[in-house]
């Protein structure tokens, strides 16, 4: 027992020792806890909607302001005709759309049943079955109102005839979960393959002590660096298109856009990965100490943040602006989009252009810290 004790205080000392392993160890997993407790959240609130209200009628008005004193719905924008509601789909601006076509309140005044059509961006489907259950229950307990002449507008609760909502699911019309969770994973992989081999390369050979040999060489900075990370960026290449074999032929996920835009900014994505793995290489001492900085104060964080796993339009208004930090979320944004939606570079450049902007700025950086002596 005595010697374990003494193994204990050994290891004490040395954590003590190591202020950087110290806020690994400790000051990391507590931020997290502090973030995903705002964050981690499968609730579906807020769903944006767009509204089509081609009638402008009393009625018609009145069944917008229900889904728009929701808390489950908030409707962002109105718009002359159904021809507008694409590109707020296309664009992830608005998970629904609810079109009310004209003669909407005549109709329901003179006592017909009315049909109101509800489109939904399918690319999740987790979060589009539970919004399209929303929006039915509301729809059908609205209608009841109606018929039992308990709704704000008793010149149609009267005569009602009920209204009948038509349900379409775009871009995932199976509601199939995996076609949008295997882009994101695929994401997933390249972050942490690849940002963590990087990260350990120089750090290996700090260890190992073979970069003093490399310090003797008449080896340039960015010679260096560009010989370190390119052999990962052929690897992170090679796991895409394993991936992307893996996901067509096995699980049979559609891919309704360009496979040479996925991979041009596929090569975007690893420079991000890539220049943070180089980062963390440069203050970090030892590989496991590489390893735990990667993971616990950015894979984990990104991986939370990012709306792999929760909705970011869940998240408080502090923690979604802190999910713009987060590479991941364009890069997830880019794959399901082009997989599920086939939209092309004239929808995804902002996303595109932001990635790229955080790749240059972390690989910067990074190189800017290493040295050819401590890189």
């Amino acid at each position: 027992m005595r010697r374990v004790l003494f193994l204990v205080r050994k290891e004490l000392i040395e954590l003590r020792q190591d202020p950087r392993l110290f806020g690994i160890v400790i000051v990391a997993p507590l931020i997290q806890l502090l973030m995903l407790g705002y964050a981690a959240t499968t609730d579906v609130r807020n769903v944006p909607m767009v509204v089509s209200d081609a009638d402008r009628s009393t009625a018609s008005r009145d069944l917008v302001e229900r889904f728009n004193a929701s808390p489950n719905f908030t409707v962002i924008a109105r718009v002359a005709g159904l021809n507008e509601i694409d590109p707020y789909l296309e664009r992830g601006r608005a998970w629904m759309a609810l079109s009310i076509p004209a003669g909407y309140g005549d109709g329901l005044g003179a006592g017909r049943p009315q049909k109101v059509q509800v489109v939904a961006d399918g690319s999740d489907a987790n979060s589009t079955n539970i919004g399209l259950g929303y929006a039915t229950r509301l729809i059908n307990v609205y209608a009841q109102q109606l018929v039992t002449g308990s709704s704000a507008d008793d010149a149609y609760s009267r005569r009602a005839g009920g209204i009948d909502p038509r349900v379409r699911v775009w871009f995932n019309p199976r509601l199939e979960s995996r076609d949008f969770m295997i882009p994101g994973i695929l994401a997933l992989l390249l972050l942490v393959v690849t940002t963590n081999l990087s990260s350990m390369a120089i750090v290996r050979e700090k260890e190992l002590g073979t970069l003093e040999q490399l310090n003797v060489t008449p080896l340039r900075r960015w010679e260096l660096i560009v010989g370190k990370l390119l052999p990962y960026a052929l690897v992170g290449i090679i796991d895409v298109l394993l991936a992307l074999a893996v996901a067509l032929l096995w699980f049979q996920i559609p891919l309704r856009g360009s496979v040479w835009l996925l991979l041009a900014l596929t090569v975007v994505y690893l420079l991000t990965t890539l220049g943070l793995g180089l980062f963390v290489s440069t203050i970090s001492s030892t590989e496991q100490q590489a390893m735990m900085t990667s993971m616990f104060f950015f894979l984990m964080p990104m991986i939370y943040l990012s709306g792999f796993v929760f909705p970011i339009e869940n998240m408080p208004a502090a923690m979604q602006f802190v999910t713009y930090l987060m590479p991941l979320r364009y890069f997830l944004v880019i794959l399901r989009s082009i997989f599920l939606k086939g939209v092309g570079l004239e929808t995804l450049w902002p996303h595109a252009l932001a990635l790229l902007a955080w790749g240059v700025a972390i690989l910067s950086l990074a190189i800017l810290r290493s040295t050819k002596r401590s890189a």
